[in-house]
């Protein structure tokens, strides 16, 4: 069985700092997933760097296929030394998992990661490798489908201490919350968010330490595409329709010229959906043969809003529950799928050349822009097309 492996990560810094200390590192070569959890000494500019470096170099060598000894000698020669206690380094969790289901598995000095199956916290093999001055536990194994990591930095663990708790946040107890507060459904980001919001409330909002918790999650292809705007040549609209309805998956339409075309296309006519309204989010419709349809750049606009939110943790723990087309879209795209086509028309709207409206060409190719390098950087695989 070939799988996809889903990944996300959500920070949060240092009361008073504007640096993160924790820095996460992702690469996707040749079927194989490497993420790199780094935590730099300290915290501030010195902790960014030190776990910047960390993360860079040792996901770019070992996504190389070079070994985790090579890449150990490379940060002891690389990274600089703190003078008066000659010691520089950023701990670190690497974790490879194939397409082909083969982990790997390597934890310096971070918090051991947990490892979810069927909604369980489960053991794993652990083996010692002494590299240098550094005690590496290392781990080979198989992966089986929703098999989660959830790995984080001390942050995590050290929530709480001399505020709420006497002795931080024990690892029995962090996987207890994760069993009784997560879902098997759950997305890796949806998981982070989850862990580091409650280590937040351990701070009493007041955070103590860098915190991140990363995330990786073995799921099956799930695809969808979404297709905003007609092609700005009316000719290409068949060819661009029939290679959209072709793609697997779910399909949204996304505005109402859109909707048309694709209306007339499939003899089918868009029903609105008055079962949910929102005043400020235009009621999404259903049309036989697409999975939604929505209004165009003020639903996006919000779903573009609403994926910022997911990329500096300020997103509502909660934010599933409401039911308006923009959240529907956001779960569709960052929750349920794994790869996400946008089909984007340059025709220009009439409805959009009004000076006293602010919605132009420029705004709806600001929202793809955002939205692409968001889903990116939360694990999907974006194709994005114009026509």
């Amino acid at each position: 069985m070939s799988y996809y492996i889903d990944n996300s990560y959500v920070s949060l810094n240092k009361h008073n700092e504007e640096l993160c200390g924790d820095r996460v590192e992702t690469a996707y070569y040749d079927g194989t997933q490497t993420l790199v959890l780094a935590d730099g000494m300290g915290s501030g500019v010195r902790a960014n760097i030190l776990s910047s470096l960390t993360s860079k170099i040792i996901c770019t060598m070992m996504s190389s296929g070079m070994s985790v000894e090579d890449c150990v000698e490379t940060i002891a020669a690389t990274l600089p030394m703190r003078k008066d206690v000659m010691v520089a380094y950023s701990t670190f969790t690497i974790l490879q998992i194939t397409q082909d289901g083969d982990a790997y598995m390597v934890q310096f000095d971070n918090p051991l990661s947990i490892l979810l199956r069927n909604g369980k916290a489960v053991e794993y093999p652990v083996e010692v490798n002494v590299i240098g001055d550094k005690t590496l536990y290392e781990t080979r194994m198989k992966v089986e489908l929703g098999d989660t990591f959830v790995m984080f930095s001390d942050g995590v663990s050290h929530a709480g201490i001399g505020i709420s708790m006497s002795f931080g946040w024990q690892n029995e107890h962090i996987c207890s919350f994760l069993e009784s507060k997560c879902s098997t459904t759950d997305s890796p980001h949806t998981i982070a968010t989850k862990l580091v919001e409650a280590a937040k409330e351990l701070y009493l909002g007041v955070m103590g330490d860098d915190t991140t918790v990363a995330v990786m999650k073995v799921r099956q292809r799930s695809e969808l595409s979404i297709m905003l705007g007609p092609p700005s040549n009316p000719e290409d609209d068949i060819r661009v329709i029939e290679d959209f309805l072709s793609r697997p998956g779910k399909k949204i339409v996304s505005g109402g010229t859109t909707s048309k075309i694709v209306s007339r296309y499939l003899g089918q006519k868009v029903e609105t959906c008055l079962d949910y309204l929102d005043p400020k989010i235009p009621p999404a419709g259903k049309m036989k043969g697409v999975d939604l349809v929505t209004e165009g750049v003020i639903t996006l606009g919000r779903v573009m809003e609403l994926s910022e939110q997911m990329m500096d943790g300020s997103i509502p723990v909660d934010w599933k529950d409401n039911k308006d087309a923009a959240t529907t879209v956001t779960k569709m795209m960052f929750e349920d799928a794994t790869d996400i086509n946008i089909f984007v028309g340059r025709a220009m709207n009439p409805a959009h050349q009004n000076p006293q409206l602010p919605i132009n060409f420029s705004i709806k190719m600001k929202i793809v822009e955002v939205l692409s390098s968001n889903l990116e950087k939360s694990g999907k695989r974006v194709n994005v097309q114009y026509f």
